[in-house]
């Protein structure tokens, strides 16, 4: 079944919301969206672009990203990066986590394209993070159809791989839609709607899955990246190093450098900072600067690596080190409010 426009759509969501659950479409395509091919670093605003073209705008990567990139290398544009522009665009946005394959379904069957964060391997550069615009699915193949700026518009992701893919990112995902269609939306979600339910939810999945299969990193980090969201920082900080403590899947980091001074993979910090704000309020601040360190000196220009251990180094007594990072984050990333903050209050305390 097909959609063509964002009108269409609209008509769709409410004859879906009338059906009983067993009548949701055994497949869904929602056509209207462009296609983009992304330009280095840029999976983000690239996917960004096409989820507003289903709504028709015209906005690619190319208005997109000197917005939200203003260092062209950049390597991670953040899902609430993604949020603000498109509010600001005057778009809504609903920015969730602990989303599931049913949930993805929903939202598609409703005339929603969904973004979701995923993560992505690559012979040549091995595993990263990936964007993905979700467009459709098909339940009897058993997959999901997506817009992929790096693979193409025909992409599908068999159910069981794109949910191990997402776990990563704590199942995030990112639906944008015109203001008129908040209801119908609200409808789909359900009690999802609220942060707060959101992660107590990821806090119940995550709880789960960290027991039911102990040896998967990925659970104890979501389940850390719960605990702080609820406010729970030594909770936090504790599933954090039960993360760290196993060893890495090598099958989702591979060409992983021998030096890496976590199991996580590699570039795991260039797009989560969990650990980081977890292990500053416990006051454990070398282990930040270590972690920061090794960020890097792979990626120079990681701003975000630059704030945490900017605030570690001004907690340490290392004040002259502190006001070189928080300088150097706002080099990279001038708008970064939180680290021109820090370095506001460095400046005054000196």
């Amino acid at each position: 079944m097909r959609t063509t426009s964002g009108k269409k759509a609209l008509g769709w969501t409410f004859f879906f919301l009338l059906l009983p659950a067993w009548a949701q479409p055994a497949s869904i395509f929602l056509s209207g969206a462009r296609h983009e091919y992304q330009r280095f670093n840029n999976c983000g605003p690239a996917t960004l672009g096409m989820a507003l073209s289903f709504w028709g705008s015209p906005a690619t990567q190319y208005q997109i990203a000197p917005v939200l990139k203003p260092n062209k290398n950049d390597k991670n544009v953040s899902p609430e990066e993604l949020a603000a522009y498109a509010r600001q665009q005057g778009f809504g946005v609903h920015l969730g986590v602990a989303g599931d394959l049913g949930l993805l379904k929903r939202l598609l069957a409703g005339g929603f394209p969904v973004v979701v964060e995923t993560w992505f391997i690559t012979p040549d550069h091995g595993g990263m993070g990936h964007y993905r615009l979700l467009v459709g699915y098909d339940e009897r193949q058993g997959h999901f159809n997506a817009f992929d700026s790096y693979l193409g518009p025909k992409v599908t992701l068999r159910y069981g791989e794109l949910d191990r893919l997402w776990q990563v990112f704590n199942r995030t995902y990112l639906v944008v839609y015109p203001k008129s269609r908040e209801a119908a939306l609200s409808a789909l979600l359900g009690r999802r709607s609220l942060e707060a339910t959101a992660w107590s939810l990821a806090l119940e999945v995550a709880r789960h899955e960290s027991q039911s299969t102990p040896g998967n990193a990925f659970a104890w980090f979501n389940l850390g990246s719960a605990y702080l969201r609820l406010g729970l920082a030594q909770e936090a900080a504790r599933a954090y190093d039960r993360s760290r403590q196993l060893p890495p899947d090598l099958h989702l980091d591979p060409r992983r450098p021998a030096d890496v001074a976590s199991p996580w993979p590699w570039r795991m910090l260039w797009y989560q900072f969990g650990p980081y704000e977890a292990y500053f309020k416990t006051g454990r601040y070398p282990e930040m600067v270590a972690l920061a360190n090794d960020v890097l000196r792979r990626a120079g220009d990681h701003e975000e690596s630059y704030y945490w251990r900017g605030l570690a180094r001004q907690a340490l007594g290392q004040q002259r080190e502190a006001l070189a990072d928080l300088q150097s984050a706002l080099r990279y990333r001038p708008s970064y409010r939180e680290a021109a903050l820090a370095l506001q209050g460095l400046q005054g305390s000196r």
